[in-house]
């Protein structure tokens, strides 16, 4: 018998190795989440989850969008059902935006910008992802 939550453990543990060698800092809990979107300068928020699209389309995106010449001072990321509260209050600066998962976030000051929802990146590739992340950095960021 398959034991399911050392399955999904692995698979978590994955998902949280994934985007952190990708350089975004994984904010746990409600005080982080505070500390991080309150920063000067523009932050990329990447909601990460366990299912496919995140795995497949995201994760990738999210890695592929930090070698951009324009891109965000900061790079962030929630887990959605792993870091409930973190990620909850995270939402509550999403203004407008209902909860998505996996998604991604562009905030200034602490405000939100605009989103890439879950409909934008399921069924998409992880370039056209990235192409979209590209125009809102074009638009938001300055050239490092």
């Amino acid at each position: 018998m398959v034991n399911f939550n050392f399955f999904m453990n692995d698979v978590v543990q994955q998902a949280r190795q994934e985007i952190a060698a990708a350089g975004y800092t994984q904010l746990t809990t409600p005080e982080e989440v505070d500390d991080a979107f309150k920063r000067p300068g523009v932050t990329l928020v990447m909601i990460n989850s366990v299912c496919g699209c995140a795995g497949g389309v995201a994760r990738p995106a999210a890695a592929h969008s930090v070698h951009y010449d324009k891109r965000p001072d900061h790079f962030v990321t929630v887990f959605a059902g792993q870091d409930k509260e973190a990620t909850q209050h995270a939402r509550e600066y999403f203004e407008g935006y209902p909860p998505s998962s996996p998604s991604f976030a562009l905030l200034k000051d602490g405000k939100i910008l605009t989103m890439v929802e879950r409909h934008e990146i399921e069924g998409h590739s992880p370039m056209q992802v990235v192409e979209k992340l590209q125009g809102y950095f074009d638009q938001y960021c300055e050239e490092v």
